[in-house]
């Protein structure tokens, strides 16, 4: 799949989204459709498995603190409204988990592992869904990754944190957008407002570690997906074609300088804290390795 055009093309003649999906993926692996729905189900069985698992553990991460506790502690009603403050908090806890080298999903990174699963989960619990409603969820999310992987790509050492964190906001927006009844066309453009939204983030991890901002920007990105297929479904549209809007995050990605693209040599990784406590981590590996000599 190379194509949100030809997606939604495929969308009317198949009668929806989530349909037209599964028929381009079994003529392009060249199996029976029908064998592929109950290898999304265990896929999904396996998201909210890791979701479980992050929001129980208790994570200790090289630089970080653990901080999904702390959602509860909010002593008002969240300003973000509660589907977002809850997808914010399983996003925060698969990135801590990921940090810490627990088990997660790549959704599509593992640098962005948190922000699709903490709004197909969130959804699910403020809104009351059911499983197949969020299986159709998964498959739509799944194709907006497979054409930005085609068209531009998903690797934030090749296009930044937008080709990261930014291709997980617009999955999981396309996956809101249809899951409370968008069309096609809504989808895609939930898929283009979260990109515009996010063309140019910088990939800047501290240590070379993906903890910070890593672990926070999947807490807070949870909210462009949100509010992207809130305007879709509202009827807003994008003025510049879905397509080629993946087309331009892809353009951005390429002039993006080498510091902003995963060496942490950019943004907060040479901030002075950045430095420090680059310098400090360093210095615990090389007593950890003389210890051992």
């Amino acid at each position: 799949m190379r194509s949100l055009e030809e997606l939604i093309a495929r969308a009317g003649e198949r009668g929806s989204l989530p349909e037209a999906v599964l028929a381009m993926d079994a003529e392009e692996q060249m199996i029976d459709v029908a064998a592929l729905r109950p290898r999304l189900r265990a896929r999904l069985e396996v998201l909210r498995e890791t979701v479980s698992a992050a929001l129980a553990g208790h994570w200790q991460p090289k630089l970080i603190g653990d901080d999904k506790d702390k959602y509860a502690a909010l002593a008002r009603a969240p300003l973000s409204g509660g589907l977002v403050w809850r997808a914010s908090e399983i996003a925060v806890a698969l990135g801590t988990c990921n940090a810490s080298m627990g088990r997660i999903v790549a959704a599509p990174t593992a640098g962005s592992c948190g922000i699709l699963p903490g709004l197909l989960f969130a959804w699910q619990e403020t809104r009351h869904g059911g499983d197949e409603e969020l299986l159709e969820g998964l498959i739509v999310a799944a194709a907006v990754g497979e054409i930005i992987s085609q068209r531009a790509t998903l690797a934030g050492a090749s296009g930044g944190c937008q080709a990261e964190c930014g291709a997980a906001a617009a999955m999981g927006a396309a996956a809101l957008c249809h899951m409370e009844g968008g069309s096609p066309e809504a989808c895609s453009h939930a898929v283009a407002l979260a990109f515009k939204s996010i063309l140019g983030l910088a990939c800047d991890p501290v240590a070379g570690l993906v903890e910070s901002p890593c672990v926070k920007r999947n807490g807070t990105l949870v909210s462009i997906g949100a509010i992207a297929a809130d305007m879709a479904l509202a009827g807003i549209r994008s003025i510049i074609p879905p397509d080629e809007v993946i087309d331009a995050m892809g353009d951005v990605g390429r002039a993006l300088p080498p510091s902003l693209r995963e060496t942490a040599r950019g943004g907060c990784a040479l901030t002075p804290t950045g430095k420090a406590l680059t310098k400090k981590l360093n210095e615990n590996r090389a007593e950890a390795g003389a210890a051992l000599v």
